[in-house]
């Protein structure tokens, strides 16, 4: 199992990390996320590593940015 973890920008409230939850748990092979308003961070799991690119990407298509990768 792999866990990463990102800083997202710009989410204000529940309906953002609800939002960044919903894109980045269809990324395929994302078996888990967390997401923490308070301090930005995104906590993936995966059985095995999935792409930066394609978290951001989802993060993106949420409407947010990612800062920075863990």
């Amino acid at each position: 199992m792999a866990t990463t973890t990102y800083t997202v920008t710009g989410m204000t409230c529940g309906h953002c990390v609800s939002s960044v939850k919903e894109e980045v748990s269809e990324v395929t092979g994302v078996t888990g996320v967390e997401v923490d308003l308070a301090t930005g961070l995104l906590t993936v799991q995966s059985d095995n590593p999935v792409e930066a690119g394609q978290i951001s990407a989802a993060v993106e298509a949420a409407g947010y940015e990612v800062a920075n990768r863990s």
